[in-house]
């Protein structure tokens, strides 16, 4: 099965081990300083810090939404530079129940890249747990030997493929923003409110415990079985606002044994750059 989740005691116990690297993603969408400036007051020791802004997202143009991806090359030197390696077990970290972690856990998963866990919980499990903390930036290391890119381990899919989708369905896309959002009720992010029309709604936050930790396995099969109802995980598409929050979706469904699902990087604020697309509104 693929990797997916760590523990804070299983995490605390590798953090010493040479082939490995902590990435704190810390973000905060409305405040773009807000995960530097976190990771400045303490992190989890020997974490190396990744901006979502300058240095997870490719330039963007004002038609490929918020946080278009990368090249895969350009990604895949980014890791390298970390040294990071084929061989290195990655784990990446956030203090917003995994949907920053779940992202970078799916980037790398796209470049080719299988050794990579989300830290269960994240930082507030990491502290509550009275795990050491530092405020030393992580030291300059040795480039890695770059990693892929290499067949990919994680599908995605572009625009005009979920556009063709509407009029001959292919797969299901499901909306991992909240319910008001996918309804078109309040869009606080993007300048166009409502949904893609035909997706299915399932809220990432509906992936997580009350203590912020994800869902046991079974309960996330049992829940996404029943918005699937029957379909096939390898017809499944996920997107959100701009492709972030979905992967805590993509993420959820590997939990639960349900691969195979893709991702539309591009997500809703791509979406509704281009006034042709068609919006849907309601449940």
């Amino acid at each position: 099965m693929t990797m997916t989740l760590i523990s804070a005691a299983d995490l605390a116990k590798r953090l010493d081990a040479p082939d490995m690297r902590v990435f704190d993603v810390r973000h905060d969408l409305t405040n773009h300083a807000a995960g530097r400036q976190a990771y400045d007051a303490g992190h989890i020791p020997g974490a190396r810090y990744l901006d979502h802004e300058t240095e997870l997202s490719a330039a963007r143009t004002g038609k490929n939404g918020r946080h278009p991806l990368p090249s895969r090359a350009a990604f895949g030197a980014l890791m390298a530079a970390h040294g990071v390696t084929p061989q290195t077990l990655v784990v990446a970290y956030d203090g917003s129940g995994g949907m920053y972690a779940a992202h970078l856990w799916w980037m790398l998963r796209w470049l080719g890249h299988d050794q990579v866990a989300v830290l269960d919980g994240g930082w507030q499990a990491w502290t509550a747990a009275g795990l050491p903390t530092t405020t030393v930036a992580a030291a300059a290391v040795r480039a890695g030997e770059p990693v892929g890119p290499g067949p990919s381990l994680a599908g995605s899919v572009d625009a005009q493929t979920v556009l063709d989708n509407i009029s001959r369905p292919a797969f299901t896309v499901i909306d991992a923003r909240a319910a008001n959002r996918y309804r078109g009720e309040v869009e606080p992010m993007d300048p166009v409110a409502g949904h893609i029309p035909g997706a299915l709604n399932r809220p990432n936050g509906e992936n997580l415990q009350a203590d912020g930790r994800f869902k046991p396995a079974a309960q996330l099969r049992e829940e996404f079985a029943s918005l699937l109802d029957g379909r096939d995980p390898a017809a499944i598409v996920h997107q959100c606002g701009s492709g972030i929050t979905a992967c805590h979706n993509l993420l959820s469904m590997e939990i639960a044994g349900l691969s195979g699902s893709r991702l539309y990087p591009g997500s809703w604020s791509e979406w509704c750059s281009d006034p042709s697309r068609p919006v849907a509104k309601g449940a």
